[in-house]
């Protein structure tokens, strides 16, 4: 009996993954000031160039993908972009937390660069189209993404593998208990709100 497996408690888990957010508070910090520096920058500092042609090209090719979707298909799209994006920025964090880094600068920047644009076409009440996208959104991106940046500082750490092995559970687990269901939320309001007013 002694050494049966513990059984599965979805209440202790969560009790956990909260004590391990509290514990990655810094970093979630980190990330939620570098996505509004960034994003501050594309008003001061408009894309032009290279740059503005990526940005440019990266809207273009999402409206083409999206264009003909039906709502559930929109909502299951948007999903699956943001599941993959925040997943692999956050798993790739252990390359000492350069690839969330560059992704929370990336899409900061693009947030800020669309926000600039509907302001000058409809005014700064415009953004309030833009906010219910990004209230499940960002707070799903800002912690897969923070807990991405703390999975790269194994290596200053002692017993970096064991510290290694530690964040890289807990960050799974995070993900799917926290970070997938915000996601989930975010993808069926997005995509039922471009579904009836993008048609």
């Amino acid at each position: 009996m002694a050494n049966r497996k513990k059984q599965f408690n979805i209440k202790e888990e969560y009790k956990n993954i909260w004590k391990y957010l509290r514990e990655s508070k810094n970093f979630i910090y980190f990330s939620i000031i570098i996505f509004f520096v960034s994003f501050l920058l594309a008003f001061i500092f408009p894309a032009s160039g290279n740059l503005l042609n990526y940005i440019l090209e990266l809207i273009t090719d999402l409206l083409e993908k999206t264009s003909k979707l039906s709502g559930f298909e929109l909502i299951l799209f948007i999903l699956l972009n943001n599941l993959s994006s925040s997943f692999f920025g956050m798993i790739f964090g252990f390359f000492l937390g350069v690839f969330p880094f560059l992704a929370l600068l990336l899409n900061g920047y693009v947030l800020g660069f669309v926000s600039s644009l509907s302001i000058a076409e409809n005014g700064f009440s415009s953004l309030w189209r833009i906010l219910p996208h990004g209230i499940f959104e960002l707070p799903a991106i800002f912690l897969a993404l923070g807990i991405g940046l703390r999975l790269g500082s194994f290596v200053f750490q002692k017993k970096g593998i064991d510290k290694f092995r530690y964040l890289f559970v807990n960050s799974i687990k995070t993900f799917l208990l926290i970070v997938l269901p915000l996601l989930l939320i975010a993808a069926i309001i997005e995509g039922t709100l471009i579904f009836i007013f993008g048609n």
